[in-house]
């Protein structure tokens, strides 16, 4: 079987989508049954990403489905029409759920062009059951046409290694608005703890105290290691890899009540109030209370996310869909 794989995220960004992409490829690799063709276009710059979302994902990856079996969009960006089966993998809806979030351009696709392919796919899957829940809610789209496959976690984020060193509570998001750094600051202040960002900068003129940028995995595992917390209280995501990741270092996290990452942590993180600062310093104390309960059972649930069982689920749509 031939499939196509969409790989534009390692182009465009090192966030989520991204480990997705490149975690779910690896575990592709070398698959006897499958011949993989990985497709991209452009480079890093707005240009480029103008000219992916207006030309190559409508018509240039349209083309390309007369060469293949099944086409594999890794993100909600595809063609609305093609000769091969499409699945679109959703991340999350936050352009239609919050747009007033988003810089000018994707509010623009996520009104112009996102809701046709959306309903034009064969297949959609998406990464958790709030964000499938989004799906049907918000686009419109039948739910046994969606399939749940969630993300795995990075062999570089374990128990084992390096720690960094210091008192510090650590956040780990991109600096835009919907990630609500400014109340991590806010209660890591109250709380008296000093904060620690990684990630890369975003949109929205968003400044943090304590960023310190993007910086290699390892480094990244080291600092989950060393941390009192981490602290992740967005107001939206369709998954919320942070807190996967944290859990399996070892880390006891805090994020927010009613989302996705609810789901992620499944009774194995603290849970708050993301607006309330107040609520987020309280969560940082019950983190480090209640810590020897925490991190074993965020051991035990962050064994249950491997990239091989992801690919196994693609695989078998696939199969169904060629």
């Amino acid at each position: 079987m031939r499939v196509g794989v969409d790989t534009s995220p390692l182009i465009q960004t090192r966030a989520g989508t991204a480990r997705h992409v490149r975690g779910l490829v690896g575990a592709l690799r070398g698959r006897p049954d499958l011949d993989l063709e990985l497709l991209s276009f452009g480079g890093t710059g707005r240009a480029s990403s103008v000219v992916r979302d207006a030309f190559w994902y409508p018509v240039g990856l349209s083309r390309r489905t007369r060469e293949i079996d099944v086409l594999h969009c890794t993100t909600f960006r595809g063609p609305a029409a093609g000769r091969a089966p499409t699945v679109l993998t959703v991340h999350d809806l936050a352009i239609l759920r919050s747009p007033e979030a988003f810089p000018r351009w994707h509010r623009l696709y996520g009104k112009a062009g996102l809701l046709r392919v959306l309903r034009a796919a064969d297949a959609i899957v998406a990464v958790s059951e709030f964000t499938k829940g989004e799906t049907v809610e918000l686009a419109g789209i039948d739910a046994e046409r969606v399939r749940v496959v969630a993300n795995g976690v990075d062999s570089v984020f374990g128990t084992e290694g390096p720690r960094a060193e210091g008192d510090y509570v650590l956040a780990v998001a991109t600096l835009e608005p919907r990630k609500n750094l400014s109340r991590a600051v806010e209660a890591a202040r109250l709380a008296g703890v000093e904060l620690r960002v990684v990630g890369t900068r975003g949109w929205g003129g968003v400044e943090v105290q304590g960023w310190v940028g993007e910086i290699p995995d390892s480094e990244l595992a080291a600092l989950y290691r060393g941390a009192r917390c981490v602290v992740y209280p967005s107001l939206y995501e369709g998954f919320g890899l942070p807190v996967l990741e944290a859990i399996a270092c070892g880390t006891p996290v805090v994020t927010s009540r009613g989302t996705a990452m609810e789901e992620v942590a499944a009774g194995a993180a603290v849970l708050v109030d993301p607006l309330e600062a107040t609520s987020i310093v309280e969560g940082i104390q019950q983190a480090q209370a209640r810590r020897d309960e925490l991190v074993p059972l965020g051991l035990v649930r962050a064994r249950e996310f491997t990239w091989d069982r992801d690919a196994d689920s693609v695989v078998a749509l696939w199969k169904e869909l060629a």
